[in-house]
């Protein structure tokens, strides 16, 4: 169970990274260091949806790498 934490922590990191630099190019991170109390429901949205759209371009590389990985193997 422990080893489980461990990876549920590792990717809580990440995305908490991704969210702060997504919030870093909103130049919306003074509100978010301040515990996102001062964010509105939009820029939360704008937080959320930019970290959403990483997450897929991040995904579809993934993809095309393992695709052109697969390539070489056949």
């Amino acid at each position: 169970m422990a080893k489980r934490k461990r990876v549920e922590n590792k990717k809580k990191t990440e995305l908490d990274h991704l969210k702060w630099e997504v919030a870093d190019a909103l130049d919306l991170d003074d509100d978010l260091a301040k515990g996102g109390d001062e964010l509105t429901v939009r820029e939360a949205g704008k937080i959320g949806g930019n970290m959403v759209k990483k997450l897929v371009e991040k995904g579809k590389e993934a993809m095309r790498q393992e695709e052109t990985g697969s390539e070489g193997t056949e």
